[in-house]
């Protein structure tokens, strides 16, 4: 077999950038988790001993995390004071959660992708699938609030306005099912939104009904929203004005 030597540098090339965003995966899971990017974007510029101090993390890691992170262009540099920033750009992206570009969380939906592994290859052996209440809690923290993004800035803003109709229905006060619900971030949104509306979110993982319904009790929705461990197969068909699924179909 005859190798094209450029062909096989471009690949290599390819190959090599792809592990590094692998590895950084992880790296960016530590920043988010241990919320050095949040404290860099709000106290920075910051040097690893002024960050470790202020996150309560030890500053020799530190160190090599920001390094690392300056070096991927996550984070800025500053040789003059040996500071560390970040852009609004980069801040919006990693540390404000409330942004509209938030990415921060996808390094647990990364991580929960190599928990599984053990899982997936018997899958792959027996030909079965992997449900997904079998998977790691990771996933399930990181999908919710990774597209807590889109729903906090579009489904009461563009999504639901789209739909004829339906947005006077709310107001006047509808029936609503949001099958897969997750943790539940739609159904609240939807709920905090249209008061005269009840909403019922369904989910086949109790873990993540469980979260849904702490989070809707902390936010005070009252009897407007509840929650039961349902697949989409299962869940009570009593007349809804309106039932939605997000990002589950």
């Amino acid at each position: 077999m005859e190798v094209n030597s450029d062909k096989l540098n471009a690949f290599m090339g390819k190959m090599v950038t792809e592990f590094g965003a692998a590895m950084n995966a992880s790296l960016v899971l530590l920043g988010d988790k241990l919320g050095l990017y949040r404290t860099l974007a709000a106290k920075g510029p910051m040097n690893s001993s002024e960050l470790a101090s202020a996150t309560g993390t030890a500053e020799r890691y530190v160190r090599e995390w920001l390094a690392s992170q300056a070096a991927s262009g996550y984070i800025e540099y500053d040789s003059a004071s040996a500071k560390f920033s970040m852009l609004p750009e980069q801040a919006m992206a990693l540390a404000d959660e409330d942004s509209p570009v938030f990415l921060g969380a996808f390094g647990n939906v990364i991580a929960s992708a190599f928990l599984d592994e053990p899982k997936i290859s018997d899958a792959f052996k027996s030909g079965k699938g992997v449900g997904w209440n079998r998977r790691s809690e990771c996933l399930f923290c990181g999908t919710a609030r990774f597209f807590r993004t889109g729903y906090m800035h579009h489904l009461v803003q563009e999504w639901l306005p789209a739909l004829d109709g339906v947005v006077d229905k709310l107001k006047r006060g509808a029936k609503v099912a949001d099958v897969g619900c997750g943790h539940g971030v739609s159904t609240r949104l939807m709920a905090e939104a249209f008061p005269n509306s009840r909403f019922y979110g369904f989910d086949y993982h109790e873990g993540s009904i469980e979260a849904a319904r702490k989070a809707a009790t902390e936010a005070g929705l009252g009897d407007r929203v509840s929650f039961a461990v349902h697949s989409a197969k299962t869940y009570p068909a009593e007349g809804y004005d309106l039932v939605c699924f997000f990002d589950c179909l």
